[in-house]
């Protein structure tokens, strides 16, 4: 997009994975291909299947403050909790979206036999265990330059929303996902814990 560049109104393409799954370096970042490995792109056509709203970061936080006995401002703040939630809607109703939004539902697909036609399933109770991915969201969205890209890299997250799709006339079904970060015990440093943000800034030399 042209300047002012640090205005951005593109959307991201949210691919998951298995945890510790390697984030793709932004060298390597071509958005009309898959970034690789075991990466899954969440929505048969990615962006394309995100509704108006787009992916919304959310950067969650709980604080407490001290006030002094004769003072009404306060001395001193500290934060108690903190969350990274990024959350979007897909209309998209495969099964195969349908089961990351269930808790990673395994999809079985049955084979058509003589009569019999071909099916897929989900089943629809979700258990206790909670299942995690890696999340990749990345676009054209550096604030550094036309064309520029980045991506967001949370190495460990799970799905928080409780999808309700609608199914009437003339208005697409909807699976709402959020995403919650998990703090990755792993990073080297507790700043990591939650990923990063990576932006490209210069063209590639």
């Amino acid at each position: 997009m042209a300047e002012p560049f640090e205005i951005l109104a593109t959307p991201f393409e949210v691919w998951l994975a298995p945890v510790g799954e390697p984030f793709p370096d932004l060298d390597d970042l071509d958005l009309e291909e898959s970034p690789g490995g075991n990466w899954e792109l969440l929505g048969v056509n990615g962006a394309d299947n995100q509704g108006d709203e787009g992916v919304a970061v959310e950067h969650q936080q709980t604080l407490a403050i001290f006030r002094g006995g004769k003072s009404t401002a306060p001395l001193k703040a500290w934060r108690t909790e903190e969350g990274l939630r990024i959350g979007f809607v897909l209309h998209d109703v495969t099964l195969e979206t349908y089961g990351k939004a269930l808790n990673d539902a395994l999809v079985t697909d049955t084979v058509q036999t003589g009569s019999t036609v071909g099916f897929r399933e989900i089943n629809l109770h979700q258990g206790t265990q909670v299942a995690v991915f890696a999340l990749l969201a990345r676009g054209e969205n550096s604030p550094y330059g036309d064309g520029f890209l980045a991506q967001y890299q949370v190495p460990k997250v799970y799905q928080n929303a409780n999808p309700a799709p609608v199914f009437r006339k003339g208005v697409p079904a909807g699976l709402a996902f959020e995403f919650m970060a998990l703090a990755d015990l792993t990073a080297a440093t507790e700043e990591e814990r939650f990923g990063q943000f990576v932006v490209q800034d210069h063209e590639e030399s």
